[in-house]
């Protein structure tokens, strides 16, 4: 089976152009299955599988206190394997086929305030030279971007365009998309790439944003600022770069944007994941519809 494994690998890495993350998540996720299987039945053949076996797994995975959706997960890489193994013959018919996802509730991004981020960009103290001029690049690169946190990371420094204030961004399966931005960040740009020619060693030269180090930016430190900052002004549970991206996007739509604008800056492959961003904006136009409509003042 470990040969299924790995041309399942080279599928997802080479045709359907997934990151080196979401395929290794995959993997595991049916190496744990398959572990499942050895330790349980005493047969580690996934062809041979049944529904009962997988039922049995979710069953396993529920008592262990794993969530609905981290168990959803975990079968939509099972269910991708069963596809690949379909789409190359190796089976008839998937074990999966009728299966349909746990329910899991909704998490409810809370955006942060128009007040809260101009506190934090125009308001709060940042540190002298180069980390200080690097943070509030970093803050306002995603509120006025949107841009994912990997898509932050991997900026290269030769995709910034400052002549036609523009940057070019790697986003999910290697897709690239060009992304305007604002006279005020290119400045800002300017004068973070200044800083950054004065570091003693740069390790990282084509990344954009570095650490003091002169190395590229990781997951965990690109988080801590985003937590730290805004954990100055604002009393919400999660600080995160991603309810930055959320934040992006819901006031771009509090503000009359076109939702199609919207998915395309953010880089998504359909409208329903987009829509996710809308409730807030249907509050805005609640409030304004109940404020404008003639029927609502008698």
């Amino acid at each position: 089976m470990e040969n299924f494994k790995d041309k399942f690998r080279d599928y997802l890495l080479l045709e359907k152009n997934y990151s080196q993350h979401t395929v290794t998540a995959y993997i595991n996720d049916i190496t744990f299955f398959e572990n499942f299987l050895s330790c349980e039945f005493d047969d580690e053949n996934l062809i041979a599988v049944n529904y009962n076996q997988i039922r049995s797994w979710i069953v396993s995975l529920s008592d262990d206190g794993i969530s609905n959706s981290s168990i959803n997960r975990k079968i939509s890489s099972l269910k991708s394997f069963y596809k690949f193994l379909l789409k190359t013959k190796q089976i008839e018919t998937s074990p999966l086929l009728k299966h349909k996802a746990l329910k899991s509730p909704k998490k409810i991004q809370i955006p942060f305030s128009e007040k809260e981020v101009d506190l934090v960009l125009n308001q709060i103290a940042y540190p002298e030279g180069f980390e200080g001029v690097r943070d509030k690049l970093i803050v306002d690169m995603f509120y006025t971007t949107g841009i994912r946190r990997t898509e932050l990371i991997h900026l290269k420094t030769q995709n910034i365009d400052l002549s036609n204030n523009t940057i070019k961004v790697l986003g999910k399966r290697n897709k690239e998309r060009i992304i305007p931005i604002l006279t005020i960040v290119s400045e800002q740009i300017k004068k973070y790439l200044a800083e950054r020619s004065s570091l003693q060693e740069v390790k990282d030269e084509e990344y954009f944003f570095l650490l003091v180090t002169g190395v590229k930016l990781n997951d965990s430190f690109v988080y801590r600022l985003i937590n730290y900052y805004f954990s100055n002004v604002s009393e919400k549970v999660k600080k995160s770069p991603h309810i930055l991206r959320h934040t992006f996007a819901t006031h771009l739509l509090n503000n009359g944007a076109d939702i199609n604008s919207v998915k395309e800056l953010l880089g998504h492959s359909s409208l329903a994941s987009t829509q996710v961003y809308t409730h807030n904006s249907l509050a805005e136009l609640q409030k304004v519809y109940n404020n404008a409509h003639p029927r609502n003042k008698k």
